[in-house]
């Protein structure tokens, strides 16, 4: 069904695309029977998918990356169709427009996606209420959808104050999350990357960890890291995961390494590279963190993840759990049932 439409939607803007297939989504789950049919159709419901990490059981290990619902528009929509967790977000404490239009760059040729979308957001408060309701509406589901909050800072907030902006969406979105994402390694929000390095992410993670109470009440944090990092920043990610004690990492974020491309034009665009030319990269960040850590801390694998087979390599490498952007967008919702059939094979 999906490879039918998706040359018409592949004609027009892949940002003004998104919004007509989320607001569709949710006109078709709203229509009498539509969640059912949704459910039935994409959502493979198995005892033997669940998983326990950090702490928390995922009814399957295949979860919704962030970006694609930053704002919490389409949590029950998400969860028809199969997914096992979501992570919402990149949200800040402010809203904010993100960066001028156009800013996201199909290449189909490479099944790849450029973005330098700028954290464009409703703001952390509009974020918590609508899990909030979420929550209130669907009790049921607060057993087997998992909610992660993926937390950045504005884009006019200097580095030396980013601490106070990852501390305004953590307090805000405590009660409603089941874990926490600092990213600090998205390409498109101008100096966020340099919170990388080992003093200022430390700085970061601990105050977290400080604050991460409440009525004995603690949330996994994780780490997002860019897929561009040495081998030698990779052995720092290590440490720092040892020393604040923190959950896990996400591997990975975006590439600005655009080398792989097939169009000349559109390795000059600016922005996070997603998709299949990120497919390799982010496996080895995977396979590398896996071995230099013992397999100390879980790994949530993510990066050009477009069939079963992308999957259960990152799995085999040493992710507990994977999630999907680029490969939904062009494999279609069929990608969460075909990685979950794939995993149960290999039980």
């Amino acid at each position: 069904m999906y490879s039918l439409i998706k040359p018409i939607l592949f004609q027009f803007d892949p940002e003004n695309v998104h919004y007509f297939v989320t607001r569709n989504l949710k006109r078709f789950n709203r229509f009498p029977g539509g969640a059912a049919l949704s459910r039935a159709l994409w959502d493979l419901k198995d005892n033997r998918l669940e998983k326990e990490v950090f702490g928390l059981k995922f009814k399957n290990p295949v979860g919704l990356a962030a970006g694609f619902d930053k704002n919490g528009e389409v949590i029950i929509e998400m969860a028809n169709l199969g997914f096992g967790f979501l992570e919402l977000g990149t949200v800040t404490p402010l809203p904010q427009p993100g960066n001028p239009k156009p800013r996201m760059f199909r290449s189909p040729t490479d099944k790849a996606i450029i973005n330098r979308m700028g954290f464009n957001n409703l703001g952390v408060d509009v974020l918590a209420q609508r899990i909030a309701a979420y929550r209130k509406n669907q009790p049921e589901a607060q057993n087997g959808l998992i909610i992660g909050g993926n937390i950045g800072k504005n884009k006019d907030t200097p580095n030396e104050e980013a601490v106070n902006d990852y501390i305004k969406c953590f307090d805000r979105l405590f009660d409603v999350v089941d874990y926490f994402v600092v990213n600090v390694s998205s390409p498109n929000t101008p100096g966020l990357r340099a919170l990388q390095e080992k003093e200022p992410l430390m700085h970061i993670l601990n105050t977290l960890q400080q604050r991460n109470n409440k009525n004995d009440i603690s949330r996994p944090i994780l780490l997002k890291i860019a897929p561009d990092l040495t081998n030698e920043q990779l052995n720092d990610i290590v440490e720092i995961v040892t020393e604040t004690k923190i959950a896990g990492i996400i591997a990975t974020n975006t590439t600005i390494d655009k080398s792989a491309l097939s169009k000349e034009d559109l390795k000059s665009e600016a922005g996070g590279l997603s998709g299949a030319p990120l497919t390799k990269r982010a496996t080895e960040v995977i396979r590398y963190l896996a071995d230099k850590s013992n397999r100390s801390f879980p790994i949530i694998g993510v990066g050009g993840i477009h069939s079963a087979e992308d999957a259960l390599e990152k799995i085999k490498a040493g992710a507990s759990l994977v999630q999907l952007y680029t490969g939904f967008i062009y494999e279609g919702p069929g990608l969460i049932k075909e990685i979950n059939k794939a995993i149960l094979s290999e039980l």
